[in-house]
């Protein structure tokens, strides 16, 4: 039977199983990466390609207005929420139209409530599933395991925050740089905030020790994302062989609410080298005050939205639990916090973490200082 030729184009490409996830990331507001966007979207219309905005936050600034009058736009769905209307992306409108490329700015965006999901990342990953293309955008601080991170480098808090996971879903990820300088630049003249805002905004989050501190962490973002694709494509094509041992990084936390920034090293460690994280706990039997219960409930829930494998023990004495949690999980490296408030409780600590090594030599060992730098 002869084949026609929409069979043999089928054949030839056959249709994917999901949409294409894009990401343009940059280290702070201003740095262009709506506009890059946009930018791209009308590159891809002017070859034909089916492309539509499904939100744009312009927040004023004319020249991503500009573009983004370009691109058709679907409408927002407005909702109700105490007495005020908002709009959010329309989810149902956007699977209606099905375009070949939507834009769905500001990744790590809240929902109001009465929307579809909670998060923006959760409407993307529909459309996703929808095949359906996605263009979108975040700063790398709001990328969950940074959290910690970026707390000590800037001193703020990030509330809106992206799972590891969705960064690892990623496709494509393209960085939208700007130097400090030249970012500082931007701001004075008003074409990210207003003047008024922008004086108190150069004074605090976009210091030039902050700033060079979130470009460099999302520098490294890109890179791993970059080596994470190359392993892969590597492995397919056989010009790699299978790697022998698999890095297996441990985190031993306490109550002390400085756990979270130990979880997000080891993180970072364990996706840098292709490892697992787990994350272990023991409890000794000491009762523990109500914040230190509250700290501990926080380090193990951001350990789980970090996808660590948390291990829980009792036991009368820690470095036997340590010893033992190293040698049933076959952890390669353990990292241990200190406080940099000890004081002459360190000498002692530090006699523990010598005996652990005398009898687990096959272990590396780093210890983590857990207060935010000065």
């Amino acid at each position: 039977m002869t084949k026609t030729s929409e069979e043999w184009l089928t054949e030839i490409s056959p249709e994917k199983s999901r949409g294409t996830f894009k990401l343009f990331l940059g280290y702070a507001p201003g740095v262009g990466k709506t506009y890059s966007m946009l930018s791209e979207a009308i590159r891809l219309a002017s070859r034909g390609e089916d492309v539509a905005i499904g939100v744009v936050e312009s927040h004023g600034r004319k020249g991503v207005a500009e573009l983004a009058g370009r691109v058709e736009q679907i409408p927002l769905r407005k909702l109700d929420f105490k007495g005020t209307v908002f709009e959010e992306m329309d989810v149902d409108a956007i699977l209606a139209r099905k375009p070949r490329v939507v834009l769905a700015d500001e990744l790590a965006h809240s929902n109001i409530e009465g929307s579809r999901h909670t998060k923006r990342f959760e409407d993307l990953m529909d459309l996703l599933e929808a095949r359906i293309d996605v263009l979108s955008t975040m700063n790398v601080q709001h990328i969950e395991s940074l959290g910690p991170t970026v707390l000590q480098i800037t001193g703020v808090q990030i509330r809106e925050t992206v799972p590891d996971w969705v960064m690892q879903r990623v496709d494509e990820i393209q960085l939208v740089d700007l130097t400090p300088q030249a970012l500082k630049e931007r701001m004075s003249r008003g074409e990210i905030y207003p003047v008024d805002r922008a004086e108190r905004a150069l004074s605090h989050f976009f210091r030039p020790g902050n700033l060079i501190g979130l470009r460099e962490l999302a520098l490294r973002q890109v890179t791993q994302v970059v080596d994470r694709s190359l392993d892969a494509f590597l492995k397919e094509d056989g010009s790699q062989p299978a790697q022998g041992v698999l890095e297996r990084i441990g985190v031993c936390i306490n109550g002390n609410p400085g756990g979270q920034y130990l979880i997000a090293r080891g993180s970072r460690l364990a996706q840098a080298m292709g490892g697992d994280l787990y994350v272990y706990y023991i409890d000794l039997g000491k009762r523990l005050d109500p914040d230190e219960w509250k700290s501990l409930t926080a380090n193990l829930r951001f350990a789980e939205s970090l996808s660590a494998h948390v291990v829980q023990a009792s036991g009368s004495k820690l470095i036997d639990g340590i010893r033992e949690f190293i040698r049933e999980y076959h952890i390669t490296q353990v990292i241990f916090g200190r406080s940099v408030r000890a004081g002459w409780r360190w000498f002692p600590y530090l006699s523990t973490i010598h005996g652990l090594l005398r009898d687990s030599p096959t272990v590396d060992v780093h210890i983590v200082t857990q207060e935010p730098r000065s």
